[in-house]
């Protein structure tokens, strides 16, 4: 059944297109279950967000008047595409972009190639958001939200003037005190063969070309722990698998 997940409030919508009455108890019992990790996750987020409680950070999330709405991105730091086995049990600390796949049913390699054309790629534009908006604000941040006016829906200008600003309030990646966002270049993990991302990178330039240029670090891994780093030109060092990917 198709659902969508509100990254900003933690709410997951499930889309019933036919009934199904005979798996009305189960679905019952999915959105309590989907409900509950909403609470939780909402609750978690709450205490690292000023002045936010798990019963408000939904709503803040969706209200234009905060400054700091929500900080469900602020932080990320990983892309994981592997077993649910290699990261359950383990917190990530909302620092993920988690992928349940395995590679030994995916004949052919067609989502492996989906998930780094696609996934991966919608990541890079996030983390380096944050990135560029947390080292360099005033090139490529959006500047103090709370005189920002929005321009022709393609940035915003600080008051009634000065240059067009198309990257992120800075209090989306700032607390007042201190960063609220650590930069970093994102670290992707895929548990796959690395002959076979290796053919997806040599199909696609310009995903290649964001690890080959370092603007990502590309690590394979084995069951559940690196076991090869990537480095530019298809080429992969090798590491003893005993790093924990977490």
């Amino acid at each position: 059944m198709a659902g969508q997940h509100e990254t900003t409030t933690d709410t997951v919508t499930l889309y019933e297109d036919v009934p199904a009455p005979a798996h009305g108890d189960d679905l019952a019992q999915a959105k309590r279950w989907l409900a509950a990790a909403g609470r939780i996750t909402r609750a978690e987020r709450a205490a690292r967000l000023p002045g936010a409680t798990g019963d408000t950070v939904a709503r803040r999330a969706v209200n234009w008047a905060e400054v700091r709405p929500e900080w469900g991105l602020a932080g990320c730091a990983a892309f994981v595409a592997a077993p649910r086995a290699a990261t359950v049990g383990r917190s990530l600390e909302g620092r993920a972009f988690l992928h349940s796949y395995d590679w030994q049913d995916d004949e052919g390699f067609g989502t492996l190639e989906l998930i780094l054309t696609a996934p991966v790629v919608v990541a890079s534009w996030i983390s380096l958001q944050y990135y560029g908006s947390a080292v360099a604000p005033r090139a490529f941040g959006g500047g103090n939200k709370l005189i920002h006016n929005v321009v022709g829906g393609i940035g915003v200008v600080q008051g009634n003037g000065g240059i067009l600003r198309p990257g992120l309030p800075w209090q989306t990646v700032h607390d007042g005190e201190t960063l609220a966002h650590e930069p970093l270049r994102l670290s992707v993990l895929v548990e796959a063969p690395t002959a076979a991302i290796a053919d997806v990178l040599r199909k696609h330039d310009g995903v290649r070309e964001l690890f080959d240029n370092g603007w990502l670090h590309l690590f394979a891994l084995e069951n559940g722990r690196i076991s090869a780093r990537y480095r530019p030109g298809l080429e992969w060092d090798r590491v003893e698998a005993q790093t924990k990917a977490a």
